[in-house]
């Protein structure tokens, strides 16, 4: 997404979706978020700057599944409301695309304030709290590093060794679940199985 000057000399600060929707990234308003926007987008955004193995790019909407999935899997009779904020985890990536770990550093808070906004907003979107409780946090974390564990090693290129370093150890997924959450989707699959999951998850 590029700034561009308006007539006026305003710089431009939102992002039209294709529901029709413009998204202000200073001020966002939960009335101008869609889950299907936000399905679209992560479908279409990949993990990892694209360096990953396999005919289509992993893209973030199925990373999220990832993450419930390891979820899931540690604690089976785990809150809705806790998947809810799993799938939602990286949501603001579908407005300002993921950012390596390393280049967020290199932002520094600039960076972090606009995604913390965008959650914020995603979350009162769809009934959660703007801030997360601390344990429901570290929950996602976790479940996220165990996520980036398998793709670091099986997708990316990083030895056990070196991905156990960065991300913790091993979640140790059930095989066909983790075939099935490790086979890159295309985009169409990957935005569908996203909104089957979040509708799932809401009971809808």
């Amino acid at each position: 997404m590029s700034t561009q000057k308006a007539s006026s000399g305003q710089t431009r600060v939102w992002q039209r979706m294709l529901s029709g929707r413009r998204l202000d990234l200073i001020d966002p308003s939960p009335l101008d978020i869609e889950i299907a926007d936000i399905a679209h987008g992560l479908a279409r955004v990949a993990r990892w700057n694209g360096q990953t193995r396999g005919a289509h790019i992993f893209s973030v909407a199925q990373h999220t599944l990832l993450v419930e999935a390891v979820m899931r899997a540690r604690n089976p009779n785990i809150d809705d409301r806790l998947r809810l904020a799993a799938l939602l985890h990286d949501a603001p990536e579908y407005v300002i695309g993921d950012m390596i770990s390393p280049f967020k550093a290199v932002l520094g808070v600039d960076y972090k304030t606009v995604e913390k906004r965008l959650l914020g907003a995603i979350h009162i979107r769809f009934g959660l709290s703007a801030e997360l409780a601390p344990e429901i946090e570290r929950q996602i974390k976790a479940a996220d590093r165990g996520a980036a564990y398998l793709e670091a090693t099986e997708l990316a290129g990083f030895s056990e060794s070196e991905a156990k370093r960065l991300f913790g150890r091993d979640p140790e997924l059930p095989e066909a679940t983790r075939v099935d959450y490790l086979t890159p989707w295309n985009a169409a699959k990957a935005e569908k199985r996203f909104l089957a999951r979040f509708n799932a998850v809401l009971g809808q």
